[in-house]
């Protein structure tokens, strides 16, 4: 009988000290893994802010080379919204165009809403 009650009280013992180093293993764990998580969040959102910035850039480019061939003789000079094709933006956040045409310079700018300024997608160009 007291060797049972001796190995009852050793196991118990053994159990108790494996339950702490199995949470201390997960208290480390959750240490190491919290900052790689927070890094992995604010990388994608950079790149979503990226390749939505390369779209805006696709659209302002291609918008301006139109323009630029001919398309701004239908525009008044001054400035004045652009309008873009929905499909085109669909991929953008909500944002705005802008034309302005003083004499025979174009400037073709896209905004956007809520933006922070860095994301101001600028074209000019000189037309004959």
């Amino acid at each position: 009988m007291v060797i049972l009650l001796h190995r009852n009280r050793r196991a118990r013992h053994q159990s108790g000290a494996l339950m702490t180093e199995i949470l201390i293993a997960l208290s480390i764990f959750t240490v190491a893994i919290m900052p790689l998580s927070v890094s992995y969040m604010n990388n994608q959102m950079t790149i979503r802010r990226l390749y939505q910035k390369a779209v805006a850039m696709e659209i302002i480019d291609g918008e301006m080379e139109i323009l630029a061939a001919g398309e701004w003789h239908s525009f008044k000079e001054g400035a004045q919204p652009y309008p873009i094709d929905e499909k085109h933006a669909r991929n953008l956040p909500h944002g705005a165009a802008t034309l302005t045409i003083d004499e025979k310079h174009l400037r073709l700018e896209w905004m956007p809403e809520g933006g922070r300024k860095t994301d101001t997608i600028l074209r000019e160009a000189t037309v004959k």
